[in-house]
């Protein structure tokens, strides 16, 4: 018997696995084709269950339609598993022990190395010269099956199964034993789909077989060689006797593995006794330590523990002996902290550090531990580990208590100036190194002083507290926030865009802090004033940006108080404009600055105005034409796309049905939607009253959205869209192909029309790459039963292009430009393609 030869030594890599839904026939085929006994099922990564030749035998095969069962109904679970360092001997005596033919073998974080079988170990078990000396009937099992060949398949498997055994002798009509049925015959049957017929029609012939007097050794490798899985037995007068198995000699080895064990461990006990007399003192001092002890074998199972152990970890001596330190581990290091250990170890024959450890009560707890090897001269092999530890708990926390008074407030538990500034520092030279931006906030309460000096320092004390709360919930993970003194706070902000980032924390924070204070039932109402610098453009020092910021508070605070400075006049004007625009945008509605304009969507089958869509204007009085690049975003961050939203859904609805009732054509009017709107609950209902209170008839609206509202909340976005269509609105995706790649949206979603963006008819008569995806849009919208509305066309060879592709309409400069309410009304008498440009009569499929 090996006592070095492991798992690892013999594991077989080469796996058939299988989905857990796979028919059990087409499993059988592919343990047929790799000739093996098992299959593993994987559900992805994951190993799920195993399926046998032994599993075969429980199949009801009276039902031809078992075959197709998915194997994950009858497989075995969960699959038993083995270390690659388990001895061969050791782990064959587990599968007699547990009854087992096959192992699957990972590693210690439990990814799947391969498997090993009955076969694999009685192959490699290493004691010859013991099956030499033993011959066949020392092995022979007690019962051999034999079954007639005129009895059917499914009756013989019965057999087997109700008999447990793995084979059974075949008799011929002269009751003559010639052959032998067995699992894999059953599972070749499972691959044919066929379990029907006789066993005369199964069985395995001739049925090979051995003299009773063989040795053990000379079976095993015939079996091995030719690759049988039995052989028959014959006795001294000819007659069969038995089968034997590979599991048969396993059961051999098996006592001859518990006879040298029972050796190992008397000279164990020897040496035990021998030494007596030398440990006695070493287990008293042991005893009586105060450091936790304990003590492994060089496998590192556990054999002793000192009364200081149990003492630190709760464990009982009879609840760890046996079984390995890792039952402390508290899961915080990972394995290159251990695998850096064991080097150490190794290596120099000592490890000393601090290491956290769980207690048998769950509470995660701090150690300094010290492991020692301790070697044998006189047998290099009978190593042991000696462990030494002393809990640390107290003395991490007066560290942590003295470390939170050097670093962090005593009264918020926000970082402290000293940590502030570290945390500064060290953004600075990240930012220099990676080229980004930072900002410094300074920022106190407006006349914190008479809440001090009317209601007291404890109601003061409160408010900081709740003031520092508040900043928390408005900062990001990754900025801190700290108190320098008083009621004087900072953040940092790290990795910004510039400074328009900070200034929008900065309006988030004066909202958040105008929000009544409730402290011992009064609500205090307070403001704050914020200066704000940024790396690199006002300053790269440290205490430069600190003194900058604080100047550009105070500069708030000569302003009216309540209100953010940035530090830079560059800056401040920057902030001005936005500011002065934002406030401008407010005024516009109730102003009457707005227009719209129409921009037709011409049928490209008929020539005719299938629809428009309305395109906000602002027409400010000082600055003109503004841009909807530059309001628009502006009025996203600001919220306020909502109300300006609203009224163009009500302007567009009031215009069209106008039209309607000058007596020119009924077209559908398009709206697009913005996120806010869309998100907001009462959308629907919003629509509903509009077209109620402007006459509108629900069909002639069209509400267009993007790929990216509908996919960020799908139900919710699906829901909405069939009130809509139940009220009878016309809905269809804007921009479509430049936002989610995946279409499966399409069929949950009920929508109209989708419209091609502009950026793919740009150059979709000249690329080729542009021109196949507006083609596949345009059939996978008729596919879906879609309109398809193009974008953007400005030329004679897109319109010819769109044409042949069957495109249904179209949109774009070169029909007309947005016009205004009026002159939109004239293209109703107007020939908008011209003759060059009538679409030809087109056939769609």
């Amino acid at each position: 018997m090996s006592d070095d030869l492991t798992v690892r030594d013999i594991v077989n890599s080469n796996l058939v696995t299988c989905a857990p839904a796979t028919p059990i026939a087409e499993a059988a085929a592919n343990m047929q084709k790799a000739g093996c006994g098992s299959v593993l099922v994987m559900d992805g990564d994951r190993m799920v269950g195993i399926w046998t030749e032994h599993d075969a035998l429980s199949l009801d095969l009276d039902d031809p339609r078992v075959v197709e069962t998915p194997v994950g109904q009858v497989m075995s679970s969960p699959v038993r598993t083995v270390g690659p360092e388990i001895t061969v001997s050791e782990t064959g005596r587990r599968m007699k022990a547990e009854n087992l033919r096959h192992l699957a073998v990972v590693d210690a974080q439990g990814a799947l190395l391969g498997m090993v079988s009955q076969t694999d170990v009685v192959r490699h078990f290493g004691v010859e010269h013991y099956l030499l000396m033993r011959d066949v009937k020392s092995a022979l099992p007690r019962t051999v099956l034999a079954v007639s060949e005129s009895l059917s398949f499914q009756a013989a498997i019965r057999q087997m199964h109700e008999k447990r055994v793995d084979a059974a002798v075949v008799r011929n009509a002269q009751n003559v034993p010639d052959g032998i049925i067995t699992e894999r015959d059953l599972v070749r049957r499972i691959a044919l789909r066929n379990t029907e017929g006789t066993v005369r029609d199964v069985a395995s012939r001739p049925l090979h077989t051995i003299s009773e007097n063989t040795p053990l050794l000379h079976a095993r490798d015939l079996l091995d060689a030719r690759g049988f899985r039995h052989l028959g037995v014959i006795g001294q007068g000819g007659a069969l006797i038995g089968l034997l198995s590979m599991s048969d000699i396993l059961t051999s080895l098996e006592i001859e593995y518990v006879r040298r064990l029972e050796e190992a461990l008397r000279q164990r006990d020897q040496a035990l006794q021998d030494s007596r007399r030398h440990l006695l003192l070493a287990h008293r001092v042991i005893e009586a330590s105060l450091d936790g002890i304990i003590i492994t074998d060089a496998q590192g199972y556990i054999e002793a523990v000192n009364p200081a152990f149990t003492r630190v970890t709760g464990y009982t001596p009879a609840e760890v002996i046996g079984r390995k330190p890792s039952l402390l581990s508290s899961g915080r290091h990972d394995a290159t902290f251990y695998r850096s250990l064991w080097d150490s170890l190794n290596a120099n024959g000592h490890w000393q550090g601090e290491i956290w450890n769980r207690r048998k009560n769950g509470v995660v707890f701090p150690e300094w531990l010290t492991i020692t090897r301790i070697d044998n001269e006189g047998d290099p092999g009978a190593v042991k580990y000696a462990g030494i530890f002393s809990d640390i708990t107290e003395r991490k926390r007066t560290e942590e208590r003295i470390r939170n008074l050097a670093y962090f407030d005593v009264l918020t538990g926000l970082p402290n100036r000293r940590l502030f500034n570290d945390r500064l520092a060290v953004a600075i030279n990240m930012a220099r190194r990676h080229q980004q931006h930072l900002a410094v906030m300074f920022l106190d309460l407006d006349l914190f002083k008479r809440i001090n000096d009317s209601l007291g320092h404890s109601v003061g004390d409160q408010v900081l507290v709740e003031m520092a709360a508040r900043l928390k919930a408005c900062v990001r993970d990754s900025d801190t926030v700290a108190r320098m003194g008083g009621d004087e706070f900072t953040i940092l902000q790290a990795e910004i865009e510039g400074a328009e980032d900070s200034a929008r924390l900065a309006r988030r924070i004066i909202e958040s802090v105008t929000q009544p204070f409730l402290i011992e039932g009064r609500e205090l109402y307070l403001t704050t004033s914020i200066g704000i610098s940024v790396y690199p453009e006002d300053g790269d020092q440290t205490e430069v940006l600190v003194k900058n910021a604080d100047t550009a508070m105070y500069r708030a605070k000569d302003l009216g108080r309540n209100s953010y400075q940035l530090y830079t006049p560059a800056m401040n004007a920057q902030s001005f404009e936005r500011l002065a625009m934002e406030g401008a945008l407010r005024k516009a509605i109730e102003r009457q600055e707005f227009r719209l304009n129409y921009q037709v969507k011409i049928n490209l089958q008929t020539g005719q105005i299938g629809g428009a869509e309305a395109l906000i204007r602002w027409h400010h009085p000082d600055l003109g034409l503004v841009s909807p690049a530059d309001f628009i975003p502006l009025a996203e961050d600001t919220g306020l796309i909502v109300p300006i939203g609203d009224w163009v859904l009500k302007a567009a609805c009031a215009q069209n049905a106008a039209w309607q009732r000058q007596g020119l054509p009924s077209i559908r009017i398009a709206v697009n939607i913005s996120p806010h709107q869309f998100r907001q609950p009462d959308l629907v209902g919003k629509v509903r009253a509009i077209l109620n209170e402007t006459g509108l008839v629900p069909r002639y609206l069209e509400l267009e959205v993007t790929e990216t509202v509908l996919m960020e909340h799908m139900d919710i976005a699906a829901h909405m869209l069939n009130e809509l269509r139940e009220l009878g609105v016309h809905t269809s995706i804007d921009d479509f192909g430049t936002g989610y790649s995946s279409l499966a949206y399409l069929k949950r979603i009920p929508i109209d029309s989708l419209k091609i963006d502009a950026s793919f008819m740009r150059d979709v008569a000249t690329d080729e790459g542009d021109a196949e995806i507006v083609s596949a849009i345009i059939a996978l919208a008729h596919n879906l039963r879609l309109n398809v509305v193009a974008e953007g066309v400005e030329t004679k060879e897109q319109i010819a292009f769109l044409q042949e592709r069957g495109c249904d309409e179209i949109q774009g400069f070169l029909v007309s430009r947005p016009l205004t309410a009026e002159n939109f009304s004239s293209l109703f008498a107007q020939d908008l393609f011209g003759a060059s440009l009538r679409p030809a009569p087109m056939k769609r499929g």
